[in-house]
């Protein structure tokens, strides 16, 4: 689908194209989301670049995701996507800034560009040029970054609160701890891709201030260095989450294993009751002649007094040492 942004009056509207006229408008704005090929031939010609195609957004080395051709700054970042669904996605995003223009590749569709959407239809006047739309479309994603990290150290603060708190008077303390060790194990997950899309955006800011700042704008200049400010400051939260994962994880893996060499425990000071009884057992359990217990009258009662007193006799003993 492909969404032009339209300069009008200083003011920018929002123009959904369902079948393509045969000249594209000039735009601010080109949004393509999972596009056709007719659409990406379109804005191509329309603007004069080649656009990269989804098997090159998804190379890792920085010289594919980061350069410049014929007057355009194509930038590559990961974007996570799907916070609230429980199973975040990472998807390359592919920004192509021109002095006249900004595209947007992407096959998925993160909620900021949703939100930076109605923004910019909101307050049309606001977005003089493409680098301002780039500048604000990067400040809609670091917020929602921002908007997640802060759930993410919440969640992680309540499941340490369950964890070092974790008895039940319902047995279900191994429970309980595999439950814990499945958040925090997919809160860690959501905070190493959130670690990689900074990453990424950091890298695209750097690039463009770089080599696009002969034609940026004051005003994007100033807003790429505030992005840069607050993308450290996340990436360093993002650093503290991920040792409190781990920190969280170690100690959830500790309590459990306490749990299983508790059970362990309990058998083996039952098992260790039980040999001198089966001891007592097998010696009377012979088939010899000579055995003159077995024809008293209170031979029976006396082997099981016996094997009774040989089982209480580890048990308090354990007991007293304070093993069981």
């Amino acid at each position: 689908m492909l969404t032009l942004f339209l300069p009008a009056d200083a003011a920018t509207q929002r123009l959904p194209l369902g079948e393509l006229p045969s000249t594209l408008p000039q735009a601010l704005w080109y949004d393509l989301l999972e596009p056709t090929t007719a659409e990406i031939h379109a804005v191509q010609r329309s603007l004069g670049i080649e656009l990269p195609s989804r098997e090159e957004m998804q190379e890792i080395e920085v010289s594919s995701r980061l350069y410049e051709e014929d007057g355009a700054l194509f930038m590559t970042v990961s974007i996570m996507s799907k916070f609230d669904s429980g199973r975040p996605e990472t998807n390359a995003v592919t920004f192509v800034l021109t002095p006249k223009a900004l595209v947007t590749v992407r096959y998925a569709d993160p909620l900021p560009f949703i939100q930076f959407s109605n923004r910019v239809q909101r307050n049309p006047g606001q977005w003089s040029g493409a680098d301002v739309v780039w500048t604000g479309l990067l400040e809609t994603l670091v917020d929602r970054v921002a908007d997640v990290l802060e759930r993410i150290s919440a969640d992680l603060e309540r499941t340490g609160q369950r964890v070092f708190d974790h008895k039940d008077t319902r047995g279900r303390t191994g429970v309980a701890l595999e439950e814990a060790l499945s958040k925090i194990g997919r809160s860690g997950q959501m905070v190493s891709g959130i670690s990689e899309s900074l990453m990424t955006l950091n890298r695209a800011i750097a690039f463009a201030g770089n080599i696009g700042g002969s034609w940026l704008r004051k005003d994007a200049r100033n807003s790429l260095k505030m992005l840069t400010r607050d993308i450290k400051s996340l990436h360093d939260h993002a650093a503290f989450l991920s040792q409190k994962v781990n920190f969280l994880l170690d100690a959830t893996l500790g309590l459990i294993n306490i749990e299983q060499n508790a059970i362990i425990k309990i058998f083996t000071v039952a098992s260790v009751a039980f040999l001198p009884p089966t001891l007592i057992a097998s010696i009377y359990g012979m088939n010899f002649e000579l055995q003159p217990e077995l024809k008293w009258d209170f031979g029976y009662p006396l082997a099981l007094f016996l094997m009774l007193l040989s089982a209480l006799g580890p048990y308090y003993y354990f007991k007293r040492k304070g093993w069981i």
